[in-house]
């Protein structure tokens, strides 16, 4: 199932009434439907379709499926990424308010907080003067949720959340 679709110009004539966030090749495949000879609809559906699927090829449109969707918004966990909005139609965006994750790597910065590496490449940095009991290690088990005011805190190995910042 095809639920997103980025800007490409007009390959397709007519425009019809679908949102005016659509890519103008969809709305070209949409306003075939209008057309009420079945002959002359065919051949727009055919026009449209080739023009939809060269525009997919070229790379002047995207379309991703509802897993490929998940995937982007769990990879930008942690950034303010207002472009990946067109995924709000896809999953609520509240749906990915946690993550959890494996550290692959974790080390002290220059100011002694910790930088956290997880599985995924994402470096994750200690904003807080919060003590660990037990230093963070590949393997260690990671919980990182929204804390207040638009913040992250992070569970390490089931300890006291600290607050943390996603630097990658």
């Amino acid at each position: 199932m095809a639920i997103g679709l980025a800007w490409a110009p007009s390959v397709v004539g007519a425009d019809s009434a679908p949102a005016a966030s659509r890519a103008e090749v969809l709305k070209g495949l949409t306003a075939c439907r209008a057309i009420g000879d079945s002959a002359a609809r065919l051949d727009c559906y055919d026009k449209a379709a080739a023009a939809l699927d060269q525009a997919q090829a070229s790379g002047e449109v995207v379309v991703i499926d509802r897993a490929q969707a998940r995937a982007a918004r769990r990879q930008a966990f942690g950034f303010n990424l207002s472009a990946l909005s067109i995924l709000d139609r896809t999953a609520p965006k509240d749906e990915v308010n946690t993550l959890n994750s494996t550290a692959t790597g974790a080390y002290r910065n220059g100011d002694g907080k910790w930088v956290i590496i997880l599985d995924d490449g994402a470096h994750w940095r200690q904003i807080d003067d919060a003590d660990l009991s037990r230093a963070p290690r590949a393997g260690s088990v990671i919980r990182i949720r929204h804390g207040s005011l638009g913040s992250f805190v992070m569970n390490i190995d089931g300890q006291p959340y600290i607050h943390v910042h996603r630097d990658e």
